[in-house]
C-alpha cells in the first residue's frame, strides 16, 4: 500500500481545527501518515500569501503541529505564491524569502509550493516555476519538498481556463527539478474516474518521477459540485497502481465527518487488493464513522444524496430529508442537515474570491 494522506486543498468553507485533529487520529491507524494544510479559503497562503497570518491562526497551527506530531502524522503546508511565475521581475526572492522564513517557525515537515488554478500559458512556465520550487526547497529546512503544476492533469479543461499550456510543460519539468522534489498529479481528469496503470507509467516517464496523486475525491466544492455528497467507496484505483505512485492523498469533501467514510474504503481497497468489494467496504467504512442505524439510513439515500444532489431535490423533498436527519443525534447526520440548508453551497464568485 502506498503511503496516503489528505490534502485539505479544496474551495469554500474550510475545516475547523477540532475536525482536522478527529480525521488525522481515526485515519492514522488506516494508513493515512501526512496532512497538508492547503485550503483555498485560507488567503494568507493565496491571494495574500506575502501578509502574515494573525497571531491567533499561527498559534492554532502550531497546535495542530503538534497533534500531528503526537498521532505519528506528518505535518505539512501548501504554499500557493499567486501568480508569482508570471513576474520574474527582480524582488521576488525577497518576497518568498520572508514568506518561508514566517513557515520555518512552524517546523513543517513537509512543504508544497502549488501552482494549481492560476494562469500558467506563458513559453517560460515550467523554467520559472522550477527556479521558485528550488529557492523554496533550499530555504524550508523541510525533510519533503512537492510542488503542483498549473498543469496538473490531461484535462483539456485546465486549458479552458487558464490558457493552453506550454508545448512539452511536463517533460521540462521532469528536467529541470530537483528529483528530490516529488510531483502532484490528479490524473487523466481534473477529478478523474480511475487511474490506469498505464496513465501512470507514462505521466512518470514525462515528469522523470513517481507522481503523488492529488486524488480529488470526495471533494465537493465549486457551484456544480457542492450539491452532492461523495459519499461512495473507492473505485477504479486498483492496488496494482502502488508500485507506480510516491503517494496518495485524498482531497476531502467539505463535509469532514462524512469524507471519512470514503477515506476508509481507499485504505481497504488497497489492502484487499483483487479481493476488494466497494458495496461491502462502504457499508463496514459507514458503520465505522456513523454506527448501523445512521449508516443504514444513509445507505438507503444514497442515490438522492450523492446522484440527485441539492438543486434538484425540491421543496417537499429537501424538508423531509431535513426532518430525518435532525432526528439523528448524531455529528455526521448534522452535517447532512447542514447541507440540506445550503451552509457549504460553493458559487463561482467564491471560487474566483479564494
Amino acid at each position: 500500500m502506498p503511503e496516503l494522506g489528505i490534502i485539505e486543498g479544496f474551495f469554500g468553507r474550510p475545516w475547523n481545527w477540532a475536525d482536522r485533529a478527529e480525521t488525522i487520529r481515526v485515519l492514522r491507524p488506516h494508513g493515512y501518515s501526512f496532512y497538508f494544510y492547503a485550503p483555498k479559503a485560507d488567503a494568507h497562503l493565496r491571494k495574500r500569501w506575502q501578509e502574515p497570518w494573525p497571531e491567533a491562526t499561527f498559534t492554532e497551527l502550531a497546535a495542530f503541529r503538534d497533534t500531528c506530531r503526537a498521532e505519528g502524522v506528518r505535518f505539512g503546508i501548501g504554499l500557493s505564491p499567486f501568480e508569482l511565475h508570471l513576474h520574474p521581475e527582480r524582488g521576488w526572492q525577497d518576497r518568498l524569502a520572508a514568506k518561508l522564513a514566517e513557515l520555518a517557525q512552524l517546523k513543517p515537515d513537509d512543504l508544497a509550493i502549488l501552482f494549481d488554478d492560476m494562469r500558467g500559458d506563458i513559453p517560460d512556465l515550467a523554467e520559472r516555476q522550477a527556479a521558485i520550487v528550488h529557492f523554496a526547497a533550499e530555504r524550508s529546512g523541510c525533510r519533503r519538498v512537492l510542488m503542483c503544476p498549473s498543469y496538473y492533469s490531461d484535462d483539456p479543461i485546465l486549458d479552458v481556463a487558464f490558457g493552453v499550456r506550454p508545448p512539452f510543460y511536463l517533460e521540462q519539468l521532469g528536467r529541470l527539478l530537483d528529483p528530490a522534489i516529488d510531483m502532484f498529479w490528479t490524473g487523466p481528469e481534473v477529478c478523474s474516474r480511475e487511474y490506469t496503470p498505464g496513465h501512470l507509467a507514462r505521466v512518470a516517464g514525462q515528469i522523470r518521477r513517481k507522481p503523488i496523486l492529488w486524488d480529488n475525491y470526495p471533494v465537493n466544492d465549486g457551484a456544480r459540485m457542492s450539491q452532492h455528497l461523495h459519499l461512495r467507496a473507492f473505485t477504479g484505483r486498483p492496488a496494482t497502481i502502488g508500485g507506480l505512485i510516491a503517494g496518495h492523498a485524498i482531497n476531502p469533501a467539505s463535509q469532514p465527518l462524512l469524507s471519512r467514510i470514503p477515506a476508509l474504503t481507499l485504505s481497504e481497497s488497497y489492502r484487499e487488493g483483487d479481493g476488494y468489494d466497494y458495496g461491502t467496504a462502504f457499508d463496514r467504512a459507514a458503520q465505522t464513522v456513523l454506527g448501523g442505524t445512521l449508516a443504514a439510513r444513509l445507505a438507503r439515500d444514497i442515490l438522492t444524496l450523492q446522484d440527485r444532489g441539492l438543486d434538484r431535490l425540491g421543496d417537499d423533498r429537501r424538508a423531509a430529508l431535513r426532518e430525518r436527519y435532525a432526528a439523528f443525534d448524531h455529528p455526521a447526520a448534522r452535517e447532512i442537515v447542514s447541507w440540506l440548508d445550503g451552509h457549504w453551497n460553493v458559487t463561482d464568485e467564491l471560487v474566483q474570491t479564494q
